[in-house]
């Protein structure tokens, strides 16, 4: 009995002992921008608004276009150019009816196109360029069980692989960005940026779309930066960057999650959400995984779920920064909400920052005990601390068609939400987790993974890459099954996917914490304009 004593103290000790050390603390880099985003000038509303109006006068001459008869594959061209200059929400109305009467007039046009790639023995063969690199894009689109599509992306990458570096200039570009970055799964607004300056290059250019797309872009980043500059100064006001010297100073490069998500301008209200939203992320993440101890993260844990501001005097004078912080943009959700008509969001946002408080809570717990869980439950964990429940409540107000039953709805916890999360979640794990680890001083999912299942950190980065695969597979089933929300929102779903795509850089790095990494596509929607 006493020996049990003896080891029961000397456990308790160990334990308290673990829970007053603070885990290994990085550094990170300043932010990169300084108070570039700072300041938005009436001059610049002016040049947005000029762009504007010309955007305007000559959309009635592209409307013409869309509506001129030609083949349906002429029309599919033309609207696909459309949609890859940023241009679709312009024509969104002349666009669907177009696409609702090829389907109609002729049905079986896509599966035409398609099995002319395929010989008399079901083999596919080579053919033009453009054509194999059309197919390659629409392989990207596949489910999990459709064999043949598998088939045709590999056999098109191989195809397109072997042949750039003998096309032209223009045509050399884009099978470069789809081999990096296939259409599907890049961001719409990057590569509107991109496409934009290719088909300059394009002898067979439409001018007229050429010019309305430079005026568009150059029409949104002038927005981008009027928000940028709301969003810069709304975040000094807090003295993060003094109050908190652990946590990354990342707006800018969280912003760009806010365009990735929807770029159009009638979504201003979502971006700032969103970035808002991230800002709570990012603080929250990097309180609890490099500063926190086990004990103040258990106490702030057990006072972000009592949501009262009385008990806040027992936190240390960092985690009050980090509590003000998280009631203050709360206190402007539930106003914005309330203005907008969507009173009901205030309780879910609440709910999903104190599940996120408990989920990062939870993980740090197995990182500073050492204590592997099965890595089953660090997954289910991890569905949480993907954000995606938190994100998703953050832009609640800025959609007129959100209701409460689209919050049911995901309270329910969908398909679609669970497979986008963890895709993003792998993918974060194999590019953060040089990071993460510290050197080897924190545990990581792919050591609970190594450990679990006695394989070596290559096997597991592979395999966490097959799911980062799979995972898309199954986005793009429960995205064309989803028919509950509309596809306003639905998009996130898919948008979510295609950020992390570019933030982990295809699972070679961390774009939101190295701002190095992100600096062209920064640098390219917020700062360079097209010259006209």
């Amino acid at each position: 009995m006493a020996t049990y004593s003896i080891k029961a103290d000397a456990d308790a000790d160990a334990s308290s002992c673990v829970g007053e050390v603070r885990p290994p603390v990085t550094n990170h880099v300043p932010s990169i921008w300084g108070d570039i985003f700072s300041n938005y000038s009436s001059f610049d509303d002016q040049e947005r608004e000029k762009c504007k109006e010309a955007i305007e006068e000559l959309k009635e001459e592209a409307r013409d276009m869309l509506k001129a008869k030609t083949t349906p594959l002429n029309q599919l061209i033309l609207i696909d150019t459309i949609e890859r200059l940023g241009l679709a929400y312009l024509f969104e109305t002349e666009i669907e009816c177009k696409l609702k009467q090829i389907k109609h007039d002729d049905d079986d046009l896509l599966h035409y196109v398609f099995i002319k790639f395929i010989d008399k023995d079901g083999m596919f063969g080579e053919g033009d360029v453009e054509g194999m690199l059309s197919l390659y894009e629409a392989a990207h689109v596949r489910f999990n069980d459709e064999r043949i599509l598998q088939e045709a992306a590999d056999f098109t990458r191989h195809y397109l692989s072997s042949r750039e570096t003998e096309l032209e200039s223009h045509l050399k570009d884009r099978v470069k960005r789809a081999l990096e970055h296939p259409f599907h799964r890049d961001i719409p607004i990057v590569y509107a940026r991109f496409f934009i300056s290719i088909y300059e290059k394009d002898p067979s250019r439409n001018e007229l779309l050429l010019k309305i797309a430079k005026l568009n872009f150059n029409f949104l980043q002038k927005l981008y930066r009027k928000e940028l500059s709301q969003l810069s100064r709304w975040r000094n006001e807090f003295d993060l960057k003094s109050k908190l010297p652990y946590a990354r100073d990342r707006l800018v490069e969280g912003y760009m999650w806010c365009v990735g998500y929807h770029f159009e301008p009638q979504y201003s209200y979502v971006r700032i959400g969103l970035a808002k939203g991230l800002e709570i992320v990012g603080i929250m993440d990097d309180t609890y995984d490099n500063y926190a101890t086990l004990n103040e993260a258990h106490l702030f844990t057990d006072i972000l779920d009592k949501w009262n501001m009385d008990e806040v005097y027992r936190l240390p004078e960092y985690m009050r920064t980090v509590y003000h912080f998280i009631m203050s943009n709360c206190q402007d959700y539930e106003r914005d909400a309330l203005k907008l008509g969507k009173a009901f969001a205030t309780p879910y946002f609440i709910e999903t920052v104190q599940q996120l408080g408990r989920a990062y809570n939870q993980e740090l717990k197995w990182v500073m005990e050492r204590k592997l869980p099965p890595f089953e439950d660090y997954v289910k964990n991890s569905e949480i601390t993907s954000c995606i429940f938190l994100l998703f409540a953050a832009i609640i107000p800025g959609f007129k068609s959100l209701t409460q039953e689209t919050i049911d709805w995901m309270k329910s916890e969908p398909k679609i939400a669970i497979s986008t999360g963890m895709l993003g979640r792998y993918s974060d794990d194999i590019g953060s987790h040089d990071r993460e680890s510290k050197g080897g001083q924190v545990l990581t999912a792919i050591d609970c993974y190594m450990k679990q299942h006695g394989v070596t950190k290559q096997e597991t980065l592979s395999e966490f890459a097959r799911r980062v695969e799979e995972g898309w597979m199954d986005v793009n089933k429960e995205w064309v099954q989803t028919a509950f929300v509309p596809r306003e929102i639905a998009l996130q779903f898919l948008n979510y996917p295609r950020m992390c795509d570019a933030t982990y850089n295809n699972c070679n790095g961390d774009a939101y914490t190295d701002p190095q990494m992100a600096k062209s596509n920064v640098v390219a929607l917020f700062i360079e304009p097209i010259p006209i």
